[in-house]
C-alpha cells in the first residue's frame, strides 16, 4: 500500500512540475471544459485588423508568439463580462499576446468607453469592422476565443465566455505552450 501511495505522490509531483506531462485535455476544468482542442493545427486566412486610428495590424505580425484571439462586440453582454479577465490574463502572462477583436459594427468611441468603464488597461483596441475574418473562420456567435500557436495556426477554440485569468485557464495555456515546445 505504501508503494502505491508513493507512486501516486511521485506522479502528482511530476505532473505538477511539468504540466506538459499531463494530457492538456485532462487539465480542462470549469470554463475550460468548453475549450475544443484540435488534433492538428488549422491554418487561418490572412487577416488585417484596424486599431482605433484605422491603422492596419496584420495577424501575421504576431507570428512567433502564442495568441489568445478573442472575438467580441460592445453590445454582447457575455463579451463585456469576459473582457476584464482577458485583460488580467495579459497582465499575468505577458509572454502571450491577448488580442480582443471587436467584430462588426463597434464604434471606436464605444470600445474606448467600455475599456474605461471596465478598467481594461493591457489590451489593444483592434477591430474587424466588416467581420471578414470572423466570417472566414466560422465565428457565428460571440464571444469566441481562439488559441493560436507561434506559427499562427489555430490549436483550440472556446465558444462562449470564460474566466481567462483563472488558475485553470493559465494552466491549460502553459500546458499547450509546453507541449508544443516538446515538454
Amino acid at each position: 500500500m505504501r508503494q502505491i501511495w508513493l507512486a501516486a505522490l511521485y506522479t502528482a509531483l511530476v505532473i505538477g512540475a511539468n504540466p506538459a506531462a499531463a494530457d492538456v485535455a485532462a487539465l480542462r476544468e470549469g470554463d475550460m471544459q468548453k475549450l475544443a482542442l484540435h488534433d492538428t493545427p488549422v491554418d487561418l486566412p490572412e487577416a488585417v485588423f484596424l486599431d482605433a486610428s484605422d491603422a492596419e495590424h496584420p495577424l501575421a505580425d504576431y507570428h512567433g508568439k502564442w495568441v489568445v484571439l478573442n472575438f467580441w462586440a460592445t453590445w454582447c453582454a457575455p463579451c463585456r463580462k469576459e473582457m476584464p479577465s482577458l485583460d488580467r490574463l495579459q497582465a499575468a502572462m505577458p509572454e502571450i499576446a491577448v488580442l480582443p477583436v471587436a467584430t462588426g459594427r463597434n464604434s471606436v468611441e464605444g470600445i474606448q468607453r467600455f475599456y474605461e468603464e471596465a478598467a481594461v488597461a493591457s489590451l489593444p483596441i483592434l477591430r474587424d469592422p466588416k467581420s471578414d475574418l470572423a466570417r472566414n473562420i466560422g465565428v457565428m456567435a460571440l464571444p469566441v476565443t481562439i488559441i493560436l500557436n507561434p506559427e499562427g495556426q489555430e490549436v483550440a477554440r472556446l465558444i462562449g465566455d470564460a474566466e481567462w485569468d483563472s488558475e485553470n485557464a493559465k494552466a491549460v495555456l502553459k500546458a499547450l505552450m509546453a507541449e508544443a515546445a516538446g515538454g
